[in-house]
């Protein structure tokens, strides 16, 4: 949807001029970053992690002299991880003259908007959409992430299970979107190319507040490890009700969509356990020390799932530009095709469709004070 159609001509026309008048003054200086996430409803925390992952990089980029004696300047737009405003918030990018976006953050909303972009010409790195349907099948130039695919996430789960939590009866469990469904049946694969009976396999509804008639069934099937795709407010409502039922001596695990601080006010003692799959903790690396200090110094914490991913969004895109030597978001694109990029996740590269070519998830421990610790 283009965003000038809901104005009059005279103001539209009007508000042209304006732009292109003010412009110069307004932007000569700096070069625009979109940042395109949930900013409202119940995946805000997911968008926070994003921006002060982005949010550091440019501080310490304009510290630095900033990239071809520009600045980066951050826009922040809130799409609320709704699909829906995915082309929305694209479009808006588009109309407001932004070459770069690091988002957007929820798989649905990528894949609405991603068309959009790779047809204006605006480069955009997600940190934290993995769902495989951001990029197959779809030769785009301008789409490139920063994290790893959930068919690197799924199987890297399902061999943890195999190996480590060996189960007799397996639940999977989906939140019937993009994200979560798109994980949840790469797990269920795996572990049914093992041997490993899936007993269950089932979509939710996000947003519910009542998951009694599901856990009745995981009862009823003797389960005794469940997985779930989706995010934190469901799977706390699961875990917490779970215990509430009576559901005994069932590990919960599920992918970074879970692995939310706000999951413990909802699952309460729950949470303890809980096994998630992260990107592999970024802070640890000494070469970080830093980055680390740059995130502590702000009062931010690195840690988080996608901190670390934005950071190497932004750092990318800033890289491209002094590759390219040039503010031109295709060119930016092509040398990061062509190129690998040093940033605090590795030193990354690109596939011909935009994924990385190798990406690291870890799983870990949730804890009930909000921590997390390797799994070992």
């Amino acid at each position: 949807m283009n965003i000038k159609s809901h104005l009059t001509p005279l103001v539209a026309a009007l508000s042209m001029v304006a732009g292109l008048a003010a412009a110069p003054v307004a932007h000569a200086d700096s070069i625009r970053i979109a940042i395109a996430g949930p900013f409202t409803g119940s995946l805000t925390q997911y968008g926070d992690m994003v921006k002060q992952g982005v949010d550091t990089a440019v501080e310490v980029i304009n510290a630095g002299g900033g990239v071809l004696g520009k600045t980066l300047e951050v826009v922040t737009i809130d799409d609320g991880c709704e699909p829906k405003q995915g082309p929305v918030v694209a479009n808006r990018v588009v109309n407001d003259k932004i070459g770069y976006v690091v988002g957007h953050v929820c798989s649905g909303a990528t894949i609405a908007a991603t068309d959009v972009y790779d047809n204006e010409g605006v480069l955009m790195i997600t940190p934290s959409a993995t769902a495989p349907a951001v990029t197959d099948g779809k030769n785009y130039e301008m789409i490139l992430r920063t994290i790893g695919r959930d068919d690197q996430q799924g199987p890297a789960a399902a061999k943890f299970i195999i190996d480590k939590i060996k189960p007799q009866q397996v639940a999977v469990l989906h939140d019937k979107q993009s994200y979560g469904q798109g994980i949840a049946a790469a797990v269920k694969r795996d572990l049914e190319a093992a041997g490993i009976k899936v007993a269950i396999y089932e979509g939710i509804n996000a947003g519910d507040s009542d998951y009694s008639a599901v856990i009745t069934k995981l009862k009823s099937a003797g389960v005794d490890f469940v997985y779930f795709g989706g995010y934190h407010p469901e799977a706390g409502l699961l875990l917490r009700q779970g215990s509430e039922q009576g559901l005994k001596n069932v590990r919960f695990m599920g992918p970074e969509g879970v692995g939310n601080p706000d999951i413990n006010a909802i699952a309460g003692e729950a949470v303890e356990g809980l096994l998630v799959t992260l990107p592999a903790d970024f802070t640890k690396d000494p070469d970080n020390a830093a980055i680390v200090k740059a995130f502590a110094d702000k009062k931010r914490d690195a840690s988080g799932a996608f901190q670390m991913t934005a950071y190497a969004a932004t750092q990318a895109i800033a890289e491209g530009i002094k590759g390219a030597g040039v503010n031109d978001p295709a060119k930016v694109a092509q040398y990061l095709h062509a190129n690998s990029v040093k940033t605090p996740i590795g030193t990354i590269s690109w596939n011909e469709q935009g994924d990385l070519k190798d990406f690291r998830f870890d799983v870990f421990n949730w804890h009930k004070d909000g921590s997390k610790s390797l799994y070992e």
